[in-house]
Formats: structure tokens, sequence, C-alpha cells
């Protein structure tokens, strides 16, 4: 499939993204129904190669609102509120879903206050190589020892370190806000079900999740 950063995540009302048990079908659909808003608190601590912010997660309220769900939940590490709507408002987000992460970074950049805070990064290939990997572990540290979150487009089918697969195959957005092992093991706050709020899961599954697309770092 070839694609990049600036395709558009498809998001349907077909099917719900699987936390477990694999592909669901052709394509899925972030969260098929409304949730509540949840909140989940990571604490934030510092040394042995390791950090994690505190995310005031909110999970997302309909299917294709994972792009500013996503930003809202990464902005809220650095203590802010945003609503959800005004994010999706910002990005451009219809049912279609969030064009791509290049819609994202812009909003991430506005409301950190810094027009440099955040940058695209695209991972264009079907499958990460070692160069990209590192590149990504190497971002995600960046940005989280700066009190930032990374937020990444991601496609397919991945398994996290609890061998749970999540399955999104038209498509979603994510937000990493942690990392251990220096890098090798990354944190990620996901708002397609607050049952499966955060997650930890390997560099190189994240690196190959994201390939064909993008992500925000600093």
């Amino acid at each position: 499939m070839a694609t990049t950063l600036l395709r558009k995540t498809v998001l349907t009302a077909a099917g719900i993204a699987a936390t477990a048990g694999g592909i669901a079908g052709p394509a899925i659909a972030a969260h098929a129904a409304p949730t509540e808003k949840t909140t989940a608190v990571v604490a934030d601590r510092k040394g042995h190669g390791e950090r994690e912010l505190d995310v005031r997660y909110e999970a997302q309220p309909n299917f294709y609102f994972c792009g500013p769900a996503a930003a809202r939940n990464a902005l809220s590490v650095q203590g802010k509120n945003i609503d959800v709507h005004a994010m999706a408002k910002e990005m451009g987000t219809t049912e279609a879903g969030t064009n791509s992460i290049n819609d994202i970074t812009p909003v991430l950049n506005k409301e950190t206050g810094a027009s440099n805070a955040y940058k695209s990064v695209e991972i264009s290939t079907p499958k990460a190589d070692d160069k990209q990997t590192d590149t990504l572990r190497t971002d995600v540290v960046k940005t989280v020892d700066a009190g930032r979150a990374v937020v990444a487009n991601i496609a397919g089918t991945a398994t996290d370190t609890d061998g749970t697969t999540h399955s999104f195959e038209g498509g979603h957005y994510i937000s990493v806000i942690g990392y251990r092992d220096d890098g090798h093991t990354v944190t990620i706050a996901d708002s397609a079900n607050p049952n499966t709020a955060t997650y930890r899961m390997s560099i190189d599954n994240l690196a190959d999740w994201i390939a064909t697309r993008g992500y925000s770092t600093s």
C-alpha cells in the first residue's frame, strides 16, 4: 500500500478498533460509538533511562475524532486542557478523519506556544528500517524529556508488551507519553478505548506501526 504521511486516515463505522484478537475487517474505526470522558494519570518520573508524563486522558467521543483526541491528550501533559471539538475544528477533521500528521503539527505548535516546538517526521517505507527506528527512539526520548508527548499516525496491527494486539486497519492517531529502557519501550495513550487507555510497546513495533505515515515530535 503506497501511503505517505499525507494520506488520509480512513475511518468508517464498519467496525470497532480491536484491542485483542487481530483485525476485524478491511477498515476499522478508531471507535464506533461515543465514550464518556475518563481520566487516567501517569506519574512523571525521570532517571535510569525512563520517564513518563502526567496525561489527563480523555477517550474520543466518536469514531473519527482520534486525531483531535490524540492531540488533546498529548497537550494535557503540558497542563493544557483543550476541548477536543476545538481541536477538531482547527485540524479540519471530518467524518473521514484527520487528513494527516501535517494537520496536527501546526496545532500542537500553536497550543504549545512555539512555532518550532513540533515538526512532522515521515516513515515513508512499508516497514521501518533500523535508522528510522533509531530516529524515532531518539525523537521520543528528546520530546518526552522536554515535557511533551509525541503524536503518531499509525495503521495496521501491532502487539504491545503484554501480548495484546491493537488493530486499526483504516488508520488511527495515538500519543506517546513516556519511555523506559532508554526509549526501547514506550508508553502509549490511546483514545480509542478507555479500558485500554495506556499500554507499552517496543519501539520497533511502534516504528513499523507508523510506517507509511508519520509523527509529530520535538
